[in-house]
């Protein structure tokens, strides 16, 4: 029930050789209408990722990009004509994707959860991850809209999902005994269940499905058994 990002992943990716000249990088992203690339070696390994803020450190592209009248902040440009030890200088000096790109990449793998990928994207500030393989190898990209399609799952699709993953003491006991019905993507459970513990887990587990905005509960119970739990770690 859980989403990994082989599920929504994008497999066809635009990505270069760190070898490749700072224009093919250009073009590439302009052409493909992306904001940054992975950057690959020889092997096709994962050492970075360069984009459009990598490549604005070049006046030559901010040119192109926002036009000829355009001037980079006093701040920046600053920046840019102290030594060459800045790390903006540096940037700015590149002409390979190598040198432009920053590194070490924030990667993910295909059978990581989508929900995971989402932290880390949101952890590092940035849009997108190339996913690699065991052998780091690049296999596919996910980026923030791709994490979007899980939430964008049909009303048929998780209803069914759900019906499968309630335990089948809960559903089974009485086949009538629960009701469930989803707009948009929000589940509603009514119904009777034999205990109030079967009502709890049948709630946790309709709120662990990927694409489940909400859930209303309105179980009730023949037996409340909640109070008959052990409480553990007591003083």
């Amino acid at each position: 029930m859980r989403m990994t990002v082989q599920d929504v992943m994008t497999t066809e990716v635009a990505a270069v050789n760190q070898n490749a000249s700072f224009h093919v990088v250009a073009e590439l992203l302009i052409g493909k209408g992306v904001s940054g690339v992975p950057v690959l070696d020889d092997d096709d390994h994962v050492k970075g990722v360069v984009s459009e803020a990598d490549l604005l450190a070049k006046e030559e592209f901010k040119e192109r990009y926002y036009g000829d009248d355009y001037r980079p902040p006093l701040r920046a440009r600053i920046r840019h004509s102290v030594g060459s030890e800045g790390s903006g200088y540096y940037k700015a000096m590149g002409e390979t994707a190598g040198e432009l790109m920053t590194s070490p990449a924030h990667v993910t793998t295909p059978d990581s959860p989508v929900v995971l990928a989402a932290r880390l994207m949101d952890r590092h500030g940035v849009k997108r991850l190339p996913v690699v393989d065991a052998d780091g190898k690049l296999v596919g990209i996910v980026s923030r809209r791709d994490l979007i399609k899980v939430f964008v799952r049909g009303d048929d699709m998780i209803r069914n999902l759900v019906l499968a993953g309630i335990p089948s003491a809960v559903m089974w006991a009485d086949p009538k005994g629960v009701d469930v019905k989803v707009t948009d993507g929000i589940v509603h459970l009514s119904g009777v269940v034999g205990k109030h513990t079967e009502a709890i887990a049948a709630v946790r587990m309709v709120e662990s499905i990927d694409g489940v905005v909400g859930v209303r509960d309105e179980l009730t119970w023949k037996h409340d058994d909640v109070v008959d739990v052990p409480i553990w770690g007591g003083a």
